[in-house]
């Protein structure tokens, strides 16, 4: 477990203090996880902001919203498998946006057919990690304006992973399981170095990680084929909490006064794939500082982005 000042357990999203006069962005926030966390910190009083790859499903998703708590939610259009994209609406929030509290990297993709994004990057990675890693770095000083939260959902998942810094496109050797893996071991990778950066400069934003756990979600329908596929219908059905529930470590990690700089939350049940939310266990692998350093620089070439020091 990585190093924090005090022990989160049993958190729930009634412990949040008002968020009136706060803004929160969530990527992926028109279904899942992303959906709920934006309802939960709604209803706290936060304004939110959902950014979204489909206008329609993120018109459905704001009404939604609106509905359970009587706010209206922003929408920004963003596709993650696109840098042109990113820098539209990041272009987008920075124009609307002075500040904000919470950027949540949510939105994620899991177990895909071997395909490359726009950019020509391997589709998982591309999306998961460096698209995040480039709307981090765009809209990272208005985080800092409000001495805010950088939020990153890692999964349950990165314990199985492994950076392929030779191959991080897996042009050798791809597998769907392979490269999901590499992809939220890298978005927890991130979320602890971005900390360390943060910490180095003196800057006032956090950067915190969590995972939602086994949750169901549109996740494990929409990218997996084949056997993995037929098998989360059943997993699924015996095994997966509610995306609400998988939504609290993601509320806590944007806005609980418990959660720590450079903290990790998550289920902490059977498998740490459901159960109360608290400190949630980090693989020795993801500590790696040198292969951090390394997926940073190589990350900051893929995007063309320099991150301030």
């Amino acid at each position: 477990m990585a190093d924090q000042a005090q022990t989160v357990t049993n958190w729930t999203p009634d412990q949040l203090p008002s968020l009136e006069g706060r803004r929160y962005i969530i990527t992926g926030g028109n279904s899942g996880i992303g959906l709920e966390a934006a309802i939960l910190l709604a209803k706290a009083g936060g304004a939110v902001t959902l950014a979204c790859r489909n206008p329609d499903k993120a018109a459905v998703a704001a009404a939604r919203v609106k509905t359970e708590t009587g706010s209206e939610p922003g929408i920004v259009i963003l596709d993650l498998a696109s840098l042109a994209s990113i820098k539209r609406a990041a272009d987008e929030v920075r124009a609307s946006h002075e500040k904000i509290d919470g950027l949540i990297n949510n939105a994620g993709i899991m177990q895909t057919p071997q395909m490359k994004t726009e950019d020509g990057f391997e589709l998982q990675l591309g999306s998961n990690h460096l698209g995040h890693f480039l709307w981090t770095g765009l809209l990272l000083d208005r985080v800092e304006a409000a001495s805010g939260r950088v939020v990153t959902v890692s999964s349950i998942a990165h314990k199985f992973g492994e950076i392929f810094l030779d191959d991080l496109m897996l042009e050798t050797g791809y597998t769907p399981t392979k490269a999901y893996g590499q992809s939220k071991l890298a978005n927890l990778m991130f979320a602890l170095e971005l900390q360390r950066r943060l910490t180095a400069k003196g800057s006032p934003a956090r950067s915190i990680a969590c995972h939602p756990g086994y949750s169901g979600t549109a996740l494990q329908s929409t990218g997996p084929t084949g056997f993995w596929n037929f098998i989360y219908k059943f997993t699924n059905a015996l095994m997966a909490q509610p995306a609400e529930k998988g939504a609290i470590p993601t509320v806590l990690a944007a806005a609980g006064d418990e959660a720590q700089p450079g903290g990790y939350y998550g289920p902490t049940g059977w498998q740490d794939a459901g159960g109360p939310v608290g400190d949630a266990k980090i693989a020795g692998r993801a500590l790696k500082e040198d292969v951090a350093a390394e997926l940073w620089s190589k990350s900051e070439d893929l995007v063309g982005l320099r991150f301030p020091s």
